[in-house]
């Protein structure tokens, strides 16, 4: 798994984010079967709503909105060089030098815009 691979389980599987499931247990086999197929996808993941609890629970995160590697630290992720440049890779992300401000701004960027294709709901706030 790549480095956003680690960014969205991080997220995604952070224990706030799983929206709470109904039981079917006492439905008959049948309906219960009939009702899996009908529901319907499951509620984007709430990444803001994720990395602020975690900011908080962390001394407040540092400047996780706007600086790539304050989010990958708030993550307990390798934020070094190396581990960017591999980000910028996946991410196809070719703006600056690498551990530039143009190619860190560029890659917070897309990070939020992937989580977003992903599955997450991401407020325009964070992909401006």
């Amino acid at each position: 798994m790549g480095l956003f691979g680690s960014i969205m389980n991080k997220i995604f599987h952070h224990k706030a984010a799983a929206p709470a499931a109904p039981t079917a247990a006492a439905a008959p086999a049948a309906p219960a079967a009939a009702a899996a197929a009908a529901a319907p996808p499951p509620e984007p993941v709430d990444v803001e709503a994720v990395l602020v609890e975690l900011a908080a629970q962390k001394g407040g995160g540092g400047n996780w909105r706007t600086s790539i590697v304050d989010l990958l630290k708030m993550l307990d992720l390798d934020s070094s060089l190396a581990a960017r440049k591999e980000l910028a890779e996946e991410l196809d992300v070719h703006a600056g030098a690498h551990g530039s401000a143009e190619q860190n701004i560029a890659l917070q960027k897309a990070v939020w815009e992937a989580l977003a294709k992903n599955g997450g709901k991401v407020p325009a706030s964070l992909r401006d």
